[in-house]
């Protein structure tokens, strides 16, 4: 359906043109097509390029610094000040720009399936493959309950609009802006989708811990038993494949809530990369990207449309997005109950952590605020082809508007509250380093989250690494004894210890940013040279 200036109230445009609202995935994809956004695969998913931004653009996030906000944000790299006056002369011109465009399309959408602790959304953007994304990614509500609807957050989206970074206050000419006060959020300068996604993120992470609610970059998925489980890390840890087991059933694949109810999910969809993804070995994806609806982003195709999910030649983030029914077994509704178990996933390139490990609770603080990985070809604009360790507290610090340490005691007093038991698994490296080591098998990998979710894994022989002080397990049926201990991987043993040794380094440096935050349980548990 078409609809005048309606479908922009108290978005402070104002347009002559045609504004499109909550058209649905066919309508969407139509214009997409005619107004040549992009084409179709063979298999009916919209293909879409995003141009020179194929990542988040991290450098160009800013938080307003409106004073009432101003004490309670974590300042820095992450949320760099904007001023109040640049805002509102960034927003003017963004408004007038989108109003002066002959069509927009416009979203109005749930963040959060707890009916108590979610927030409405409207999204306005010039492209229809940006809406169909958005309208895939968020919760849609039931047609009868867009009557009326009063967003609680707008996105002014403006890909093509080019801010001026000597009077905008930003950095370039690419501009994500989030202003609590004024409940908008502006993105100019860039057409990759995911800043759409993750700024509502950033507003939940914003709103949920005063309402006693964890907000989590995290994955769920509940088993036959109702037994819930979360799964934390960055991209390209597993986070979205481990979940989509159909052995379980899934809740979401990156945003959920801990609320004194349970578990639920903030989103609709799921946004899973998909470079080099494999059809036997992840199917559920690999299916639902196969499919009219689904919106690829800089994946690359042959002219008939034929999809080569192996070809980075755009970028190594090539995404798919898709709506949560695309997957098979998933939780009606998004919300379950309180977790049993709690995964922390790290994609480690030096082949050096152990392929699971049990956590005492004050090791699952220091993992969780170490949120170590190390990317390869990761993410993130200019990151490059090499591996690079990093360390990104709650496993989410891009998105944390409030201090690491407000999330870090909200999840140490609700693991001792609901009795959870926390695992630190790594999907990277094995037998050598990146470059010289292999991928951890995922059959491998799969067999050990499934005994550690069942139960089983807790009564098997444990044995203390010397390095990192993590108890790994001795044994278990289907997993190579050897793969459990990563030194035993490796041909050569004193390049294991050299290395091993470098990354515990790199876990001391890292501590120093926390520590003065941290109980003393949680330093002693901290990973040191004589650990």
């Amino acid at each position: 359906m078409s609809s005048p200036q309606p479908a922009l109230a108290g978005t402070g445009i104002a347009s002559g043109g045609t504004v499109h609202a909550n058209l649905t995935a066919a309508g969407l994809v139509a214009f997409a097509l005619q107004r040549g956004e992009g084409r179709l695969s063979a298999d009916g998913a919209f293909i879409a390029v995003t141009g020179v931004h194929t990542g988040r653009s991290v450098q160009d996030k800013f938080v307003v610094d409106d004073p009432e906000v101003h004490d309670q944000v974590w300042w820095g790299k992450i949320n760099q000040p904007m001023a109040p006056e640049k805002f509102r002369g960034l927003a003017a011109k963004v408004r007038s720009w989108l109003g002066a465009r002959p069509v927009l399309f416009t979203e109005d959408l749930y963040a959060g399936a707890d009916p108590a602790h979610r927030i409405k959304v409207r999204l306005v953007t010039t492209n229809a493959w940006h809406a169909l994304f958005a309208r895939n990614m968020f919760i849609r509500p039931p047609r009868a309950e867009l009557d009326g609807f009063e967003p609680d957050y707008t996105i002014l989206h403006a890909p093509e609009y080019e801010a001026d970074p000597a009077v905008d206050g930003c950095r370039s000419s690419t501009c994500i802006a989030l202003s609590f006060a004024a409940k908008t959020i502006l993105i100019a300068g860039t057409s990759y989708a995911g800043e759409v996604k993750k700024s509502i993120f950033t507003v939940m992470n914003w709103l949920l811990p005063a309402r006693g609610v964890l907000p989590m970059h995290c994955s769920a998925n509940v088993g036959r038993n109702g037994d819930t489980a979360l799964f934390f890390g960055l991209s390209g840890t597993g986070k979205t494949t481990l979940s989509s087991d159909p052995e379980r059933q899934l809740i979401g694949d990156d945003e959920h809530g801990w609320s004194d109810h349970g578990v639920f999910n903030f989103e609709g969809g799921c946004y899973a990369k998909v470079i080099r993804l494999d059809q036997q070995q992840e199917p559920q994806i690999w299916a639902a990207s196969h499919r009219f609806g689904a919106v690829l982003e800089n994946v690359v195709a042959d002219a008939l449309g034929n999809l080569d999910l192996d070809d980075a030649a755009l970028t190594e983030n090539t995404r798919s997005c898709y709506p949560l029914e695309y997957i098979p077994n998933t939780v009606a509704g998004g919300q379950a109950g309180k977790p049993k178990n709690v995964v922390m996933l790290t994609a480690d390139a030096f082949g050096v952590l152990p392929p699971i490990a049990k956590l005492t609770p004050a090791q699952a603080m220091y993992h969780f605020l170490s949120g170590y990985t190390a990317r390869v070809a990761g993410t993130e604009k200019g990151l490059g082809k090499e591996p690079q360790a990093t360390f990104s507290t709650c496993f989410g610090a891009p998105f944390l508007p409030r201090h690491p340490e407000v999330y870090g005691k909200m999840l140490e007093s609700l693991i001792a509250r609901d009795g959870a038991e926390v695992w630190l698994v790594n999907t990277g490296w094995t037998g050598g380093a990146y470059g010289t080591g292999s991928r951890m098998s995922i059959h491998h990998t799969r067999a050990l989250l499934r005994a550690a979710l069942d139960g089983s894994l807790a009564k098997v022989e444990f044995v203390k690494d010397p390095f990192f002080g993590l108890m790994m397990p001795k044994s278990l049926p289907g997993v190579p004894a050897e793969v459990l201990n990563p030194r035993e991987t490796w041909a050569d043993k004193a390049a294991y210890d050299a290395t091993a040794t470098k990354l515990v380094g790199l876990f001391e440096k890292n501590f120093e940013t926390f520590a003065g935050a941290v109980s003393e349980e949680v330093k002693a548990a901290a990973i040191r040279a004589a650990a």
